[in-house]
C-alpha cells in the first residue's frame, strides 16, 4: 500500500483499476480489506476505486486527536495527493460517518454520497454510554475480547453460523490493530455532531443502503434519514444485518454499480 503524511503519522490507501472514481470508506473495526472481493465487479466496470484505510486501523497510524472531522481530513490528504477532482464516496458504518463529515466540507467535490449502513445523527445518550462502557472495557481487559463480542453482532445470527471462518478471518484482523485506534474511534464516533443537515445540503444525489436485520443501528433510524436529500436512492435489504457487503454481496455490488453509473450521468 502507498501512503501520506497527516498529522505526523500516516495514511495507508490503495488504489485499483481505471475511469470513474469510487473511494469506499470501512467501518468501525475494518480496514481496506473488507471491500477486497466487494470492489472486483466495480474494476470490472471500468472504475478507479480508492480504499483507504482510517486513521488507527490498516497501516494508518493513530490520531492524536481522534474525530470523525480529522478522519475525514485524513481521508482529503488522500484525496489531493491523488488529485481527485470529483468522486463518488462510499461510507460503510463509521465509514459513513466519515464521508458525511467530508461532504460537509467539500460537497463541491461528491458526484454522489453513499450510507451503507450508517446514518447522519448524533449518538443518543444511552449510545453516547455504551461507547464509553466499551472504552473501560478494552482498558480494563483488552480490545482482543472486545472484537471478539462486537464482530458477530454485525451479521444476522444464520449467516454468521455459515460463514464462520469469514467471522473468524474479521475478528483475528481487528485483533491485530492497536487498542489506542479502537478506543479512539470509540471516542470519535461517540463525540461526533448531527449531520443531518448535510443529507439536506448537499448537492449530488444520496445512496441509502440498509440492511432490516441491522442490530448496530436501528431501522426507524436509517429510514428517518431518507426523506432528506434532494434526490436519493433508498434500498432495504431482507434478511441483512450490518454487513452487506458479505451478507448480499452481488446485490450490493449491483446497487453500488448503478448508482455510480446514475451519479455520472447527472454531471
Amino acid at each position: 500500500m502507498k501512503a501520506v503524511e497527516f498529522q505526523g503519522g500516516k495514511v495507508a490507501y490503495q488504489v485499483k483499476g481505471k475511469g470513474n472514481k469510487i473511494v469506499l470508506l470501512h467501518g468501525f473495526c475494518e480496514d481496506h480489506r473488507v471491500w477486497d472481493n466487494f470492489q472486483s465487479d466495480l474494476l470490472e466496470e471500468n472504475h478507479r476505486v480508492l480504499t483507504i484505510d482510517l486513521p488507527g486501523f490498516g497501516q494508518s497510524t493513530c490520531l492524536p486527536s481522534p474525530s470523525i472531522a480529522a478522519m475525514a481530513e485524513a481521508v482529503n490528504v488522500v484525496i489531493e495527493a491523488l488529485k481527485f477532482s470529483s468522486f463518488i464516496l462510499i461510507g460503510h458504518s463509521m465509514g459513513g460517518y466519515v464521508s458525511l463529515a467530508y461532504a460537509e466540507r467539500y460537497p463541491e467535490k461528491l458526484l454522489g454520497l453513499g450510507l451503507f449502513h450508517s446514518h447522519s445523527y448524533a449518538d443518543p445518550e444511552d449510545k453516547k454510554d455504551l461507547r464509553t462502557k466499551s472504552i473501560h472495557f478494552i482498558e480494563q481487559y483488552g480490545h482482543i475480547l472486545f472484537v471478539k463480542q462486537l464482530i458477530p453482532k454485525l451479521f444476522t445470527t444464520n449467516y454468521g453460523r455459515s460463514n464462520a471462518f469469514l467471522l473468524d478471518k474479521l475478528i483475528y484482523r481487528a485483533a491485530k490493530f492497536e487498542a489506542q485506534g479502537i478506543t479512539g474511534a470509540l471516542k470519535a464516533m461517540r463525540d461526533r455532531i448531527d449531520r443531518s443537515a448535510v443529507l439536506s445540503q448537499v448537492p449530488c444525489p444520496v445512496l441509502f443502503i440498509i440492511g432490516k436485520q441491522d442490530g448496530a443501528i436501528p431501522h426507524n433510524t436509517s429510514i428517518a434519514q431518507t426523506h432528506l436529500p434532494k434526490t436519493a436512492s433508498i434500498h432495504l435489504l431482507d434478511k441483512v444485518a450490518h454487513m452487506g457487503m458479505f451478507e448480499a454481496e452481488r446485490h450490493t455490488q449491483k446497487i453500488i454499480r448503478d448508482f455510480a453509473v446514475f451519479c455520472v450521468n447527472q454531471t
